[in-house]
């Protein structure tokens, strides 16, 4: 298997290989490239090119960071506010009408506990799937391989390390329901 494939398939990986280098290298251009204007058709067409899906009317704000960008899946009315990140090492999947509050981090990249793997630059990964009508509060964290119902709301600065049931509000370190909708 190649890197990428091991990658892709939540495997311990090498992320020093030089086609996921190159990878990395395109989408930190394009992440430049889209934090540096405001000209809302070339934002559009970047968020085309960068995303791996991304449905009707997505807005992101600058500045916004993710690994390789052609990972993150987003629906319709997409918004992602100020200083957002997104290591999509797997699959990030959001529905539509997802709101995201600045600094906001989605995070699919996780590293191995044993000190010699981590030396050694392996790392794997868990996809993150997030379902519609989500909003997620400023400072939020979504860990590695979580799922997120849809209609949740998930509270400013909460660190999410299992999954949210769908209609509820979560808040808290870690994340906990507080509240359903």
């Amino acid at each position: 298997m190649t890197q990428w494939e091991k990658m892709m398939a939540g495997e311990m990986y090498d992320a020093a290989d030089p086609e996921l280098a190159e990878l990395r290298r395109r989408a930190k251009e394009l992440c430049h490239q889209l934090n540096h204007t405001l000209d809302g058709g070339e934002r559009q067409s970047l968020l085309q090119e960068l995303l791996g899906r991304c449905g009707d009317d997505p807005w992101v704000e600058p500045d916004f960071h993710c690994d390789y960008g052609c990972n993150i899946r987003v629906g319709h009315r997409f918004y992602a506010n100020h200083n957002c990140v997104f290591l999509d090492v797997c699959p990030i999947e959001i529905g539509d009408d997802c709101l995201f509050g600045p600094g906001a981090m989605v995070l699919t990249a996780a590293h191995p506990l044993d000190p010699a793997q981590r030396r050694a630059g392996l790392e794997f990964g868990k996809p993150v799937f997030i379902g519609d009508n989500v909003w997620v509060g400023a400072g939020a964290i979504l860990n590695p391989g979580v799922t997120v119902g849809s209609n949740a709301v998930i509270a400013s600065g909460a660190v999410v390390t299992k999954d949210v049931p769908a209609g509820c509000i979560v808040a808290g370190v870690p994340a906990k329901v507080i509240r359903r909708l």
